[in-house]
Parts: structure tokens; C-alpha cells; sequence
């Protein structure tokens, strides 16, 4: 709802937004305030909610329409985050005729309010988009107005990374997205090509150990393998130094990221090997695997490989032969999503891996307040199934307030406090890299690190 003016009370329980007048979804229908309220409602209800969104928004109690202009958005406690989660594309306004479709036909034609159209739509294959040409409303920081540049707008799914390169260096793409770190050198010694990159906010790129139960139950063992992996090294050899390590699990670009976190731990096998002594793990196997009454310490990962991307699947192999080093048994299993999400809501593994964008520290609370731990009725993104009473009272007080200082201070104090007790393993910080011929211009970025293409424009050469 960008250039609409905002008035929040000072509760913050209550956002009042003024609508432009002048903005209509690609069917043709007004954006008003009915629209907004049909949306904020459809994503809180239970039956047609979205899976993040409505965490982003939870104590939402309902909208009211004041009149075609004004609407009222309502929540039962403060809620300090709601307009830097409202900014984010999982909050992106759609046609409430087009809700009314149900799922299937909502996943497949989105029918929002932006410069483009989807035109035509193949799962796992292509989106086509076309020029709306009614489009008059874009952002005040834009240096044109009126429709966007490009007629046409084409994203081809390729998920190899050897074939969606040749695409580019080839010229049968303009753009591609993330561009393999071991050729980010030859692209940009390319002439004819150019690597753009934008650090992405919220969370890092970890693994969550599940804390409670099994291996990792135990803190000893979570530190273990949190300094006695040198997760620092492995990032730097394997991105060739594009992705930053990581040592909290905010992102260095996200507001609340406590920067003394880099220096709260640092690797030491040998100090992760006397760890695993005092937990009770000194006995070995014929395999040289670590043992406790003759049972073997193993680590269970139900890892995604077919949706794994950034050579997830190569540093996890890594961090395996590493874990192996400290006698630790890790097995990184290959599950489809449909294996993976039931598991995950029952909290059947050890280890799991997440990243998550948000432009608000409070990202910290989809991952470590107790109310987003997952149940086989709700999904959740707390995956380490942590819960603290300190943690969720600070993190509830960051709700209330919107006196940015106070907000850091809390959010340090969650930082310090999770990475104290080891209940994550930050890896890296994640970017987009984009790899772009240079006949490509205009190209913007939004506050989630992705790219826009509003005012992007092709030239000849």
C-alpha cells in the first residue's frame, strides 16, 4: 500500500491507512479500503491463511471499513512490526473477486494492483508476465510513471546450476538468479555481463537443532558441534567469499542485528571434543564414531536436496565429514516436501535447516518465541522447538514499543541469549546474485533483496 498515508494511535493497537483514490487491481476493480480489509481477513482466517504471512500478524482482531478511502486495521496487543511486515510481498494486495476463486486458481493468477500481469503460468516450468497497461500508481521514488518499460516479462524455472548459467553467457537469458559462487569471477570478467548482489534481511542461512529431544537435548552437545565444525572456513572456501559467515541468526542488513554476536563464540574442536566427554560420548565405534552405552552419536537431518539451492547440498556434505572429525555421526537424509513438512510439525529429527526473510528484527520471534513452535495443526517456523519465558517476554515487549533503541536492545538480548545456549548454528549470510547482461538496465531492488523490474528497460547492445 505504498504512498498511502498512515496514522497509527498511540496504542499501536490501531493503523488508520488514508487510500489513494486512483489505484485499481488488473480486473479492473477498485483498490479500497473493503479490498484491504478482504485481504488482511483472508490471510488471518484459519481456513484460507498463509503459512507466514499470518505469523507476521497474529494478534489481528479485524479490519474496519470506514468509508471507500479509510480502513481500520485492529490487533488485541501492540504490534509494533505490522507496517515493515505490511511493506513485504507476502502481504501483496490481491483482487477480492479474485480470493473468492479459492486456492487453485489463487496460486495460478494473481490479480493484484502492480505494472505487470501474469499472462500465462506452467508450474515448475515458466511464468509470463505482460505490461498492465493501466498502471499509473508506481512508487514516488521512481524515476518514471505511467505503465512499465518491458512489454514482457519471462522467468524459465532451471534449476541446474550449469544449464541456467549457459542461458546467460549464451545470451538465450538477459538475467539469471543466484549464479553459482565458483563462476561469480567469470561472469564478471565477462564483458558482455555483469553480477549485481543485495544481502538479504531477517534470517541467516542455519541449521536448528531440535533441543528437545535426543542428541541435542543436551547444550553440551549443541556447543560441541557449534565450535568444533569451523563453519567460518567452510563458508569462505566454498563462496569464494560472496556470502559472509554468520554468527547470529539475524542478518548483518536487518535492524535489531546485534554485531557483538561475532564475538560470542569462536571454533575450538579441541574444546567441543572435552564437551562431548563431560556429556558421556568417550567411548568409539569400529568406525571411529563417538558412543554412550555401546549406542552410536548420531545426528538426524531430513534434508530437502531437491529445493536445496546456493550449494546446500555441497556445504552439507562438508559439514558432514567435518561433524565426522568429532566423531559425530550426521546423516543428511534427501526428503521430498511431502515427507519433510510432517516430520518437521512432529519434531521427528535432530537437525533442520532454515532461512527466512523478514526487513524487521522480528524475525527473531518466527524463529524462537514458544508460540511458533510447530504442531501437527500449525506450521511454525521456531524450528529448534525452543521456548523461554525471558526470550518470549522480550521479544513481547518489542512488540509494544516503537522506540527503535528500546527494540535493539531487546533484540540483542534474544541473540545473546539463543546463541548462549547454542539453539542455533548461524552458516551464512545469505544475498540474491543476480548475473545480468549489461543490455539490461533499471533494475531495482526491493526491502527483501529481490529484484523489481518496473523500470527496467533492454537495450540493443
Amino acid at each position: 500500500m505504498a504512498r498511502h498515508r498512515l496514522v497509527g494511535l498511540p496504542d499501536r493497537r490501531t493503523y488508520t491507512f488514508t487510500l489513494r483514490e486512483d489505484v485499481k487491481f488488473s480486473d479492473g476493480t477498485r483498490f479500497d479500503a473493503a479490498a484491504v480489509k478482504a485481504n488482511l481477513d483472508h490471510i488471518a482466517d484459519p481456513k484460507t491463511q498463509s503459512r507466514l504471512a499470518a505469523h507476521y500478524m497474529e494478534p489481528y482482531t479485524g479490519s474496519t471499513v470506514v468509508d471507500a478511502r479509510t480502513v481500520k486495521v485492529h490487533f488485541a496487543r501492540p504490534h509494533a512490526p505490522f507496517l515493515a511486515a505490511l511493506s513485504e510481498a507476502f502481504f501483496g494486495m490481491q483482487s477480492p473477486a479474485s480470493l473468492r476463486r479459492g486456492p487453485d486458481v489463487l496460486a495460478r493468477h494473481v490479480v493484484g494492483s502492480g505494472p505487470f500481469v501474469i499472462e500465462r503460468f506452467v508450474p515448475h516450468q515458466e511464468i509470463v508476465y505482460r505490461r498492465n497497461p493501466d498502471y499509473r500508481w508506481g512508487p514516488a521514488t521512481a524515476r518514471h510513471t505511467g505503465p512499465a518499460r518491458l512489454a514482457r516479462l519471462k522467468f524459465t524455472i532451471l534449476t541446474e546450476d550449469s544449464v541456467r548459467l549457459g542461458a546467460l553467457t549464451s545470451g538465450q537469458a538477459d538475467a539469471i538468479a543466484s549464479v553459482p559462487p565458483v563462476t561469480v569471477r567469470r561472469v564478471r570478467a565477462n564483458p558482455r555481463l555483469r553480477v549485481e548482489t543485495r544481502p538479504a534481511p531477517g534470517g541467516v542461512y542455519m541449521y536448528l537443532p531440535n533441543v528437545t529431544r535426543g542428541v541435542f537435548a543436551d547444550r553440551r552437545v549443541r556447543e560441541a558441534f557449534r565450535i568444533g565444525i569451523d563453519h567460518p572456513t567452510i563458508v569462505r572456501r566454498l563462496y569464494f567469499g560472496l556470502f559472509d559467515p554468520a554468527f547470529s541468526p539475524l542478518s548483518t542488513s536487518t535492524p535489531g542485528y546485534d554485531p557483538a554476536t561475532r564475538e560470542r563464540w569462536r571454533f575450538d574442536r579441541a574444546a567441543a571434543g572435552r564437551l562431548l566427554d563431560e556429556a558421556g560420548w568417550t567411548g568409539r565405534d569400529r568406525q571411529g564414531y563417538r558412543t554412550r552405552n555401546g549406542r552410536r552419536l548420531v545426528v538426524r537431518w531430513p534434508f530437502q536436496r531437491s529445493v536445496a539451492r546456493e550449494q546446500r547440498a555441497e556445504l552439507a556434505e562438508l559439514v558432514q565429514a567435518e561433524a565426522r572429525r568429532l566423531g559425530i555421526d550426521l546423516r543428511v537424509g534427501n526428503v521430498s516436501q511431502a515427507e519433510y513438512f510432517p516430520r518437521y510439525a512432529a519434531g521427528d529429527y535432530d537437525l533442520v535447516d532454515y532461512v527466512g526473510r523478514r526487513i524487521d528484527g522480528d524475525m527473531l520471534r518466527n524463529l524462537f518465541a514458544t508460540s511458533f513452535i510447530s504442531t501437527p495443526d500449525r506450521f511454525g517456523q521456531n524450528g529448534a522447538r525452543y521456548s523461554d519465558r525471558r526470550v518470549d517476554g522480550w521479544l513481547a515487549a518489542a512488540l509494544a514499543t516503537d522506540d527503535q533503541a528500546e527494540r535493539a536492545d531487546l533484540y540483542a538480548r534474544v541473540q545473546r541469549k539463543v546463541m548462549d545456549e547454542s539453539a542455533a548454528f548461524p552458516v551464512y549470510v545469505p544475498a540474491y546474485v543476480l548475473g545480468v547482461s549489461k543490455t539490461v538496465h533499471g533494475i531495482g531492488w526491493s526491502p527483501l533483496a529481490y529484484p523489481t523490474f518496473y523500470e527496467a528497460w533492454v537495450s540493443d547492445r
